[in-house]
């Protein structure tokens, strides 16, 4: 007898075969009826155990299933008698592996607090199933463009002895007698001596920022993209971010529209998003927002209300260009006709979800990167092989970053970032 996926059990109907998994629900229709609701990972199917057909010790097996309780069901599927390209099973046994006792999330609204102490459970649900497969889906589609853009896998370390955005952020951890070390806030300075190797790289894997902040888009422990680019500058950069973002929307409508069916996310606008992305530079971003009404200045940076006042009114992303420096990192290339501004961009979804990639033009001239670094009062000998990049065949090269469980949260349509990532890190939550 052939044991098969859900995902697959249209391909083998009519056939004797076997399923394996657990109760999702299940309700009793009479003495001589009972509908059990099942879930392998892959799919949902609603399974018919019927007195008559099964035999009465066979059928008394079934009553003692209880929710979240795994078992393997043998029987035969067939199409729904009444919904379109849904399935049922037809119970002739079942083989009980483990019988759960009372599962303590229940039908009953619980508060999210109750929930994250339970997500070893929750993520059993309908909706953290498929956001999972989502994540999922958004994974494999961001390794499938950067293959298609010639970039190659360069994992970066997640222990380093120095900051990249800045030392308020820094998780430190103590590292034999080589003092103290710090858990990565990206891969990207360790990313561009791989674009002298093999010309294009990128990472993906988890970043760490201790910063004190309870939105609902940060977490503590997150997973990021950074990828980098040898002679590519400022224009072909956001060039490579549009095609990736572009490619994840088609990926997801391809493949999870259950997923986004039962998170009743809204398709169309996702559709509407694969569009050609706009472009503004942040000063044009300030004008906006002060004829919003919003008390704004010129070197100001957005926070999350700024970035929905500046998408409210388009279903299409939007780059943010052409920062000042004072605010953007000091690796960021200098625009040569107005040295006061970067050439770097932020994407900024829409419906609200914010900033899901921050990019630039990285500053390839060696006296100018130690320039702009001594200015910054930072420790230049900690700094020594970064600078080494632009004595040793220095290129223009450009890189971006994409914040993993924000794409997440936009492509599913969900509110709270730490519903995206399996097992969410937060200032007041390091459990379970």
């Amino acid at each position: 007898m052939k044991t098969v996926l859900l995902k697959d059990v249209s391909l083998h109907l009519g056939e004797k075969i076997k399923l394996q998994g657990w109760v999702r629900n299940y309700r009793k229709a009479s003495s001589k009826l009972r509908f059990v609701i099942f879930r392998d990972g892959t799919g949902f199917i609603q399974a018919v155990a019927s007195k008559p057909d099964m035999g009465e010790e066979n059928f008394e097996k079934v009553k003692l299933l209880t929710i979240e309780s795994s078992l393997e069901m043998i029987g035969t599927a067939q199409k729904h008698p009444s919904r379109e390209n849904e399935y049922e099973f037809l119970l002739e046994d079942i083989n009980i592996i483990n019988i759960a006792p009372e599962y303590p999330i229940s039908k009953k609204e619980h508060g999210p607090e109750f929930l994250l102490n339970m997500r070893h459970l929750w993520l059993r649900a309908p909706r953290q199933n498929a956001i999972m497969k989502i994540r999922h889906t958004c994974y494999y589609a961001v390794m499938e463009y950067l293959e298609s853009q010639n970039f190659y896998r360069f994992d970066s370390p997640i222990l380093t002895p120095t900051a990249c955005e800045g030392t308020t952020t820094l998780f430190e951890v103590p590292y034999f007698d080589e003092g103290s070390a710090y858990l990565s806030q990206s891969g990207q300075l360790y990313l561009e001596p791989g674009i002298m190797s093999l010309g294009r790289v990128y990472d993906f894997g988890p970043v760490f920022r201790a910063e004190k902040s309870k939105t609902r888009k940060h977490l503590t422990e997150f997973w990021m993209m950074d990828a980098e680019a040898a002679f590519v500058e400022h224009e072909e950069n956001m060039q490579i971010q549009e095609g990736l973002i572009r490619h994840i929307i088609r990926k997801v409508i391809e493949k999870n529209l259950t997923e986004l069916e039962v998170l009743e996310r809204d398709v169309e606008k996702l559709k509407k998003a694969d569009a050609p992305f706009r472009k503004i530079t942040h000063r044009q971003a300030i004008d906006l927002l002060k004829e919003k009404g919003f008390e704004i200045g010129y070197e100001d940076d957005f926070g999350a209300q700024e970035e929905v006042a500046l998408t409210e009114d388009s279903d299409i992303p939007l780059f943010i260009e052409k920062w000042p420096k004072q605010i953007k990192a000091f690796y960021m290339k200098l625009d040569s006709e107005n040295p006061d501004v970067v050439l770097g961009a932020d994407l900024i979804s829409p419906e609200g979800f914010g900033e899901i990639i921050g990019g630039s033009q990285r500053e390839d001239d060696y006296d100018l990167l130690l320039e702009r670094m001594k200015r910054d009062n930072m420790p230049l000998e900690e700094y020594e092989w970064y600078l080494d990049l632009r004595k040793y065949g220095s290129v223009p090269h450009s890189g971006f970053g994409i914040g993993f469980e924000r794409i997440v949260a936009w492509m599913s349509g969900t509110h709270h970032i730490r519903e995206c990532i399996p097992f969410p890190r937060m200032i007041n939550r390091l459990k379970p």
